[in-house]
């Protein structure tokens, strides 16, 4: 679940859904690792920081976006 993890959340570079779900398997893969003294925290924790940077990073995009056009929407002024 850990590699998983990983591999999810720098996909996320790719397809930004994948680093949430990235982040959340490492949250899941790391209480496993606890509970069962397997190896592979690492890679959880890559997964759990690429992936809520990544998601981070997506959500200011979204709202940088969406605070530009209401920007540009709201100084337009009609030549005519």
């Amino acid at each position: 679940m850990a590699v998983i993890s990983m591999i999810l959340s720098l996909a996320g570079f790719i397809t930004l859904i994948s680093a949430p779900i990235g982040a959340i398997l490492g949250h899941m893969a790391r209480r496993q690792i606890r509970e069962t003294g397997e190896e592979g925290d690492t890679f959880a924790l890559i997964g759990i920081i690429v992936g809520w940077a990544l998601t981070g990073l997506t959500v200011l995009g979204c709202c940088g976006t969406i605070a530009f056009f209401a920007l540009a929407a709201s100084t337009t002024t009609v030549v005519g």
